[in-house]
């Protein structure tokens, strides 16, 4: 009587990428916060992969880890193997789900560029549904869900709007100001993600202003207490455009300073011609 041999026992899927993402981001932290998951998590995933083949993927080192050579042989595949996977997983829910659109970017550009134009969207492409959600950091689109992906940068993708700095504040605050030097005597308001604003349009303008004032983690809720009149902002051009057209803030003074990196848009696969995606991308870049 002929006996089957025994099956082969799969080595577990969520282990594997967690090797692949500590492998590829060389950090069990950067791998677990691309994974969603604690560094305990990866690091447990790892160890247990590592015991069922009975060999080590990492050295453990006091400064973090390394692979080993079977780590090394291994890991490109791996990445390859996942990025494929997330390909087939895109192209499955737009083919399930053809009249979606999801687009990643800066909460910024999200709140003060993307959210004003989504009303002439919806009346030029009514049967496209547009999802957003807003990162600090373009995701990795091998691997993100996201159709369109929406950032600063100096170059790639396609340039949607350029950008510029110079500050803005209130009509009531810019009567106060006749000269730049004049800055060293109101609030000027700062962005973490944007922290060397100021710096870069004072030293382009040849000033040396001395300024201080209060510190915000969305640039969004700056431009709002700029309206408000707390201070002067550090203006983005292509942020702050739709309140210098409404005359709820003004720049005070004539000096702007174009930044290389500009407000760019990248596709996370080709683009069907006449598609959703396509579309949506070139209403976003002036070309509808």
């Amino acid at each position: 009587m002929p006996v089957a041999p025994p099956p082969l026992t799969r080595l577990p899927l969520n282990a594997l990428r967690a090797f692949e993402a500590a492998a590829r981001t060389g950090a069990f932290t950067l791998a677990a916060a691309e994974l969603g998951v604690t560094p305990g998590a990866v690091t447990a995933h790892v160890k247990a992969l590592e015991d069922r083949l009975g060999a080590a993927l990492f050295e453990r080192q006091a400064r973090g880890v390394r692979l080993t050579a079977l780590g090394l042989a291994a890991a490109e595949e791996l990445t390859g193997a996942f990025d494929a996977l997330a390909g087939a997983e895109a192209r499955l829910r737009a083919l399930a789900l053809p009249r979606e659109v999801h687009i990643a970017t800066l909460p910024a550009i999200a709140q003060l560029w993307l959210s004003p134009r989504l009303p002439a969207l919806r009346a030029a492409a009514p049967e496209i549904s547009v999802s957003i959600t807003a990162l600090e950091a373009p995701p990795n689109l091998k691997r993100s869900l996201h159709d369109l992906s929406l950032f600063p940068a100096e170059r790639g993708g396609r340039l949607v709007a350029p950008d510029e700095l110079f500050p803005v504040c209130s009509p009531v605050l810019a009567a106060r100001l006749t000269c730049v030097e004049d800055l060293g005597l109101v609030p000027c308001l700062s962005d973490t993600a944007w922290d060397r604003d100021w710096e870069i349009w004072l030293t382009a303008v040849g000033a040396t202003a001395a300024v201080r004032g209060p510190v915000f983690s969305l640039y969004a809720l700056a431009v709002e207490e700029a309206v408000n009149g707390a201070g002067v902002l550090m203006g983005h051009g292509a942020l702050v455009a739709a309140h210098l057209e409404r005359g709820t803030l003004i720049a005070p003074f004539p000096q702007r300073v174009p930044l290389a990196a500009g407000f760019r848009l990248w596709s996370a696969r080709p683009m069907e011609r006449g598609g959703a995606v396509e579309r949506v991308a070139g209403f976003l870049a002036g070309r509808v």
